[in-house]
């Protein structure tokens, strides 16, 4: 199974669309990124990816990546420092288990959805949309292996 071809157009379309929704409500930035593999710490591995697509470069420092490794069963969601510092203990469990349920029924398309409009919701709260706000990241799914 190649990684980049797992989602149709349509569900890639589906997953984009709910990066930019969640997005148009507040400053923060929302990224996918789907390995099919991932050997070692799911959560290295996602700090890695986090910062090779310079997700912590943004103004606010409250960018999310939410990374799935296909073959692995591997999920981690990571907030920078500004979403950190505002997010409740425990919210990331929640958001993580969320999805989990729906991948757990190979629902992948609504899990990622579901995870990024939580992302969205409290991205939202603590970093409101401003007139001038700009997408500083693109909001394509990114590929690894």
């Amino acid at each position: 199974m190649n990684v980049k071809t797992f989602f149709t157009d349509e569900q890639s379309k589906l997953i984009q669309q709910s990066i930019a929704d969640a997005e148009r409500m507040c400053s923060g930035e929302i990224r996918v990124h789907i390995d099919m593999r991932c050997k070692g710490d799911v959560l290295l591995q996602a700090k890695k990816i986090f910062e090779k697509l310079k997700m912590h470069e943004t103004a606010e420092r409250n960018g999310v990546l939410i990374y799935l490794a296909l073959a692995d069963k591997k999920l981690a969601i990571i907030g920078d420092k500004g979403i950190n510092e505002k997010v409740p203990e425990g919210f990331w469990d929640l958001a993580y288990s969320s999805m989990r349920k729906l991948f757990a029924e190979a629902n992948y398309t609504e899990g990622l959805q579901v995870g990024i409009g939580m992302a969205g919701e409290k991205l939202r709260t603590y970093f409101p949309y401003h007139k001038d706000d700009r997408n500083e990241l693109s909001n394509e799914i990114s590929y690894g292996e």
